[in-house]
C-alpha cells in the first residue's frame, strides 16, 4: 500500500522519504556484449501494448542467410558474448533448439530468448532449450494477477502458463531469468505486486519496467498514463526489487521523476538486427524531447515522446533538469550504421 504520496495542485510530485537500502544490485549482463536478431514474427498472444502488433504481419524475420552471416561474423571477430533471439514469439519456431546450438558453436557464450513464456510451462521443453544452449530467458509478465495479465494478453490462461514457466526455469541450475512488464494505464498499479510475485525466484536476476512506447505520434490505444501518476508505484516497485536483491531497470521514463530511485533508469540497448522497415515506424514518436533538454545533464533520459506530449503536455512545471555530468549517452535502438 502506498503511504504519504501526494500530487499537489501545482503539479509538484511529493514522495515519502526513502528508506535506507544497500547499493542497487549490478546488472547481470551488459547490453553492449549482446546482439539481437529478429528470427520470428508470429505470436499466439495479442498483448494490447505490443509495439509490433500491427506490423508483425509484414515485417520480415532474418532468413537463413542473415542468421548464418551473423554467426560467421561472431566466429571471426568475437564481437559479442551473447546472442538474443527475438521478434514476436520465438518459441513457436520448431528449430529454436537448433538455432541455439549453432549460435554456441559460433562462439556465443550465452543465448537468450525473449518470450512470453507460455511454452515454458512444459518442464521438458524448458530442459530441451537449456540443453541446446539457451541459458538466459527474458520473459514478459504483464501484471501481477491472472485476471489483469490475461486481460492485457487477451488469452485466458496465459498468466498461469507464464508463471509456471518461470518456476520451471527456477528449478534448473545455471539459468538466468529476467522479467519485463510494460507500464501502461492497465498495468502501472500492479508494479509493486509484480516484484512481490517474482522476487522470491532464485534464478531471477533482473526485473525490467519498460514504459509503453506508441509506434505513432498519437496514443490511439489509450494506454499512456501521466508520469506523475505512475511514479509512486514505479518507485515503490524499484525499492522492493532492490530490497529483494534484484537488479531493477526502468526504460522510457523521465529521469528526474525517479528521485532516489533514479539509478534504475537505463535506456541502453543491444544492437538490434531487424527488418529495416521497422525503423521508419519506430522513429515516428520522437526521442530526447524535453523543455529542459538543452540544460539537463541526464545521459539516460529519453525525455517526453510526441504521443505523450500530445495527450498530457510537456510537464514543464514538474520536470527538472539534472546536473550536467561527464557520461556517455544512452545507447538506444538505432539502425545499424546510423
Amino acid at each position: 500500500m502506498l503511504q504519504n504520496v501526494q500530487i499537489e495542485t501545482s503539479g509538484t510530485l511529493r514522495m515519502p522519504e526513502p528508506h535506507r537500502r544497500p547499493t542497487p544490485p549490478a546488472p547481470a549482463t551488459r547490453p553492449g556484449d549482446y546482439v539481437e536478431l529478429t528470427v520470428h514474427f508470429r505470436c499466439n498472444l495479442e498483448c494490447q501494448h505490443c509495439m509490433i502488433l500491427e506490423s508483425m504481419h509484414w515485417l520480415e524475420p532474418a532468413d537463413e542467410a542473415a542468421f548464418q552471416a551473423l554467426l560467421d561474423e561472431n566466429a571471426r571477430d568475437r564481437r559479442w558474448q551473447g546472442l538474443i533471439l527475438t521478434g514476436s514469439e520465438v518459441t513457436l519456431r520448431a528449430d529454436l533448439p537448433d538455432l541455439a546450438r549453432r549460435a554456441r558453436a559460433a562462439g556465443f557464450s550465452h543465448v537468450r530468448i525473449q518470450t512470453h513464456g507460455m511454452r515454458l510451462a512444459d518442464p521438458r521443453y524448458c530442459r530441451t532449450l537449456v540443453d541446446a544452449g539457451i541459458d538466459e530467458f527474458f520473459v514478459s509478465l504483464t501484471a501481477d494477477t491472472a485476471e489483469l495479465h490475461d486481460e492485457i494478453t487477451r488469452v485466458p490462461g496465459s498468466f498461469a502458463k507464464t508463471l509456471a514457466g518461470l518456476r520451471n526455469l527456477d528449478a534448473i541450475p545455471g539459468v538466468l531469468t529476467m522479467t519485463n512488464t510494460v507500464v501502461t494505464r492497465l498495468s502501472y498499479r500492479s508494479l509493486p505486486g509484480v516484484v512481490a510475485l517474482v522476487g522470491p525466484l532464485r534464478n531471477l536476476r533482473e526485473i525490467h519496467f519498460w514504459t509503453y512506447w506508441p509506434m505513432r505520434e498519437t496514443d490511439d490505444l489509450d494506454l499512456l498514463v501521466p508520469h506523475p501518476e505512475v511514479a509512486p508505484f514505479l518507485r515503490e516497485a524499484v525499492r522492493a526489487g532492490w530490497d529483494a536483491g534484484k537488479h531493477m531497470e526502468v526504460k522510457n521514463f523521465p529521469h528526474c521523476l525517479l528521485g532516489s530511485e533514479a539509478a534504475a533508469l537505463c535506456n541502453d540497448q543491444s544492437e538490434l538486427r531487424i527488418d529495416p522497415a521497422f525503423w521508419r515506424e519506430f522513429g515516428r514518436n520522437g526521442f530526447h524531447q524535453c523543455a529542459y533538454r538543452a540544460v539537463c545533464g541526464s545521459q539516460q533520459c529519453l525525455g517526453i515522446n510526441t504521443a505523450y506530449a500530445a495527450r498530457y503536455g510537456w510537464h514543464e512545471d514538474i520536470l527538472a533538469p539534472l546536473p550536467v555530468a561527464d557520461a556517455a549517452p544512452a545507447q538506444v535502438w538505432s539502425e545499424r550504421g546510423s
